[in-house]
């Protein structure tokens, strides 16, 4: 396991979904880990659940005047920050009008903005501390269209740059910043994009992860906690020759379309052109 023993973490959006997962994986690793979000009954059986290394904080990361008293909280708390996951999201409702300017700036605020306020909130303490680690939530949907509603792709595409851009200005500063983007990983976020409200949208994640394991090339449904592992990778000094980077954490959904992994797709998608079923598996070597 990565030893964060003496470090301070930030999660943004910690009280569920990939911010649980993750709280768990650094508290577990030893790090002190600030959890801010605005579901104040989740968070704070999650401080009572796990005692005095986490702590909870309400914070709505789209307000600025919330994330700086929520850092200095941290601060006040811990002595400093170390680390900081701007993983705090969610995805517009699905069928919405791609166009509709307000359900777009709403998303940016949320996926974009809040991931800026954290990076400037963050700063100097870490330049107090002589550096750290900043690991932003992008997605998949950031890297090719089709895996997500259109101003939450749009968004995270943005958080990649961004995390690029940022590591540049902050390198002076032995602040290293990073991105992580996750494929299916089974939330709430799934069923909180179709209305659901958030019970439901927990139930609806545990039945996706139950059925996940065929959406990939590997055949088991992602965790909150793969993302958190990579978190914490990010968070150590074992990276501390990487910036500007992200890192898809997506079971190889990425590696090219289903036709390159699964033998049904690639047979399908040959046979369009004129090719017959045995010369397609022959040429895949399945024959």
């Amino acid at each position: 396991m990565i030893d964060l023993s003496g470090k301070v973490a930030i999660v943004t959006g910690g009280c569920s979904g990939i911010g649980r997962g993750t709280v768990g994986v650094l508290r577990r690793a030893g790090a002190a880990v600030a959890c801010l979000d605005v579901q104040d009954d989740k968070g704070q059986a999650l401080a009572q659940e796990c005692g005095d290394r986490v702590l909870y904080v309400h914070a709505d990361v789209t307000s600025e005047d919330e994330v700086a008293a929520a850092f200095a909280r941290v601060v006040e708390r811990f002595g400093g920050i170390d680390v900081v996951f701007n993983n705090a999201g969610s995805a517009e409702p699905l069928g919405s009008d791609p166009f509709d300017l307000a359900i777009f700036e709403r998303a940016q605020k949320l996926l974009v903005h809040s991931v800026v306020l954290g990076i400037k909130y963050a700063v100097p303490s870490m330049v107090a501390r002589g550096g750290g680690s900043i690991v932003n939530t992008a997605s998949v949907a950031g890297l090719q269209a089709g895996y997500g509603p259109f101003a939450y792709s749009v968004a995270k595409g943005a958080v990649i740059h961004l995390s690029r851009v940022a590591a540049a200005a902050l390198a002076k500063d032995a602040i290293r910043v990073n991105a992580i983007c996750p494929g299916l990983i089974p939330t709430s976020i799934f069923g909180r994009a179709m209305g659901e409200s958030i019970a439901d949208a927990d139930r609806r994640a545990r039945d996706i992860s139950e059925r996940a394991h065929g959406f990939q090339p590997i055949r088991v449904a992602g965790a909150p906690e793969d993302i958190g592992y990579a978190v914490a990778y990010f968070a150590s000094d074992l990276s501390r020759f990487v910036t500007g980077q992200f890192l898809a954490v997506d079971g190889g959904l990425t590696v090219g379309p289903r036709s390159a992994w699964e033998e049904t797709a690639a047979v399908e998608s040959w046979a369009r052109i004129g090719m017959s079923e045995r010369q397609i598996k022959k040429m895949l070597g399945a024959d």
